[in-house]
């Protein structure tokens, strides 16, 4: 009997993953334990064997598609089976609903929009009587309404194709609403000083005598299509308007606000632009044919000015506007998320300290002429903040709604970076193992990280998170809970400074530690006496072997 395989859950924070490699193909026979496919998580690329046996009959994702946890991802049964059967019990409920939906798509919305029908109260489309219907625009991210500074243009102008029409004030600025549209100004729909609703009708142009009401009749709001095609529209009026909002010497120079735009994108004097709409004004269309060798006259009249002292004039300089997009990974993703959670819902307070490291420079010199792997100051802050949670337990807690969570062990997750975003492998019970021993464990962490070799297990179960920038020369930061522990500490760099010691400024090196802490579960005096704690174990490291 044919069986599904689903996507599978390979982490506690993942949601879909993505089909970065497929192993097998339509045909191959599976065995359990057989390497399928390698799945791109929130955490790491990571590969998926076979629990079951058969032949594989239906792949349902391709290599680089995303597919949602416990979704459909292949078929397995035996060789010739009908695998229809299985996958369309497996989606019966998704299916259903998406074939609701599709049902849903092909009628009417009710509540959203008025129901069409053929009575002429719908009024008539614009298009077959030769007229446009001018929208108040969207002219920022944030507008809503705009309010009608100035119009232009009143009842029986004619209009032309960039003509501007009327200054609306928005919630950022005065802007122009340019017609692009020829005609005559039909209608005005708000007057001076009013205002109006982004989408509703403010004027139509048209042919001489066209009925207006009855192209009023279709409503204040754009058709689907409508709505479409205002949205380039909508775009270029906000470009424009911010060129035309600037006063410069072009505004001296008839030319419509699209072509200000171009013109200063390119380093084009308006000036020796010869314009071909009506009345010599500049359009889009000349800045576009316009060749800078056009500029030559202008420079053989400069002698005729000699006489009068050049005023100082800014250099031009032409740059091009240029970016790249590229989809947000799995990691990127969860990261976005799970911060985004911890920093809105867990209250966060910081607490700041400078910790004195010369006796753990010393030290930590004096530890790696016998140590069987390097120490660094990340390995010692590792072990000092494990035996400083054993004296101070609530900080080593979780909050979980109704009940904190105290835990008597003490797992140090350890922030580490990679290209696709940041990982936090844990150090399980760090107060128990040597600083050798929290050194190899941590390097090994790191080079599994940057190879995508961590395991669910390596990253699950910390009860404090340590992130440490000090090798980037940042002086202090603070940092995010790593939900749901309670608490995380952001370690800096180690700076050499003038300090006090016996009544004397003398040089010293000093780091400083920022804690950040649930307030839900750590109050303020709790936050300090850590540190202090911490503080101690690091300015005498010998205490850390005791």
């Amino acid at each position: 009997m044919a069986e599904v395989v689903k996507m599978p859950k390979m982490s506690d924070t993942m949601t879909e993953g993505v089909i970065a490699k497929w192993h097998k193909k339509v045909g191959d026979k599976v065995s359990t334990g057989d390497l399928i496919a390698e799945v791109e998580t929130d955490k790491a690329t990571m590969d998926f064997e076979s629990y079951q046996e058969g032949t594989l009959l239906y792949i349902g994702a391709e290599e680089g598609s995303t597919v949602p946890v416990d979704s459909v991802i292949a078929v397995l049964g035996a060789e010739g089976e009908d695998y229809k059967s299985a996958l369309e019990g497996s989606s019966n409920g998704d299916t259903t609903k998406a074939d609701s939906t599709a049902d849903a798509g092909d009628k009417p919305e009710s509540d959203d929009s008025e129901p069409e029908t053929a009575s002429s109260d719908e009024g008539v489309d614009p298009e077959s009587v030769g007229a446009t219907v001018i929208r108040m625009p969207l002219l920022s991210d944030t507008m809503t309404e705009g309010v009608i500074a100035e119009w232009h243009k009143k009842v029986g102008d004619e209009i032309k194709s960039d003509d501007t029409l009327a200054d609306v004030e928005t919630d950022k600025a005065t802007m122009e609403v340019t017609a692009y549209a020829e005609g005559t100004l039909l209608y005005i729909g708000v007057e001076k000083g009013q205002a109006a609703k982004v989408n509703d009708v403010i004027a139509i142009v048209g042919k001489e005598g066209t009925d207006v009401q009855s192209l009023l009749k279709g409503g204040s709001k754009p058709k689907a299509s409508e709505a479409k095609a205002e949205e380039p529209k909508a775009e270029s009026k906000k470009e424009e308007a911010a060129v035309s909002s600037s006063a410069d010497a072009d505004s001296r120079v008839k030319a419509s606000p699209l072509a200000k735009k171009i013109a200063k994108d390119k380093g084009i004097d308006l000036s020796q632009v010869k314009g071909s709409a009506e009345g010599g004004r500049i359009v889009k269309k000349d800045i576009e044919s316009f060749s800078p060798a056009a500029k030559a006259p202008a420079a053989a009249q400069a002698p005729a000015q000699e006489s009068k002292p050049a005023a100082p004039s800014i250099p031009q300089f032409i740059g091009e506007e240029k970016y790249t997009e590229k989809p947000v990974t799995q990691m990127r993703k969860t990261i976005g998320k799970r911060l985004s959670d911890s920093l809105f819902t867990a209250p966060h307070f910081y607490v700041t300290m400078s910790i004195d490291m010369d006796s753990a420079i010393a030290a930590r010199a004096k530890m790696n002429e016998f140590a069987p792997v390097k120490i660094s100051f990340n390995d010692i802050v590792i072990k000092a903040v494990a035996v400083a949670l054993k004296q101070h337990p609530n900080l080593n807690s979780s909050w979980r709604g109704d009940k904190i969570r105290y835990n008597e062990h003490v797992n140090i997750g350890v922030a580490v970076a990679v290209d696709e975003g940041l990982l936090v492998p844990v150090v399980r019970f760090a107060d128990g193992k040597s600083l050798s021993h929290i050194s190899a464990e941590v390097k090994d962490f790191a080079q599994k990280a940057k190879n995508k070799k961590l395991q669910p297990a390596d990253w699950e179960g910390s009860t404090f998170t340590i992130s440490n920038l000090g090798m980037f020369g940042v002086d202090e930061f603070t940092a995010i809970i790593n939900s749901p522990d309670a608490c995380i500490l952001a370690i800096g760099g180690i700076a050499q400074v003038p300090v006090v010691k016996n009544g004397a400024v003398v040089p010293g090196n000093v780091m400083k530690v920022t804690l950040s802490c649930d307030h839900r579960v750590v109050d303020g005096a709790q936050g300090a006496a850590f540190l202090q704690t911490l503080k101690a174990l690091i300015e005498e490291p010998v205490r850390l072997l005791v």
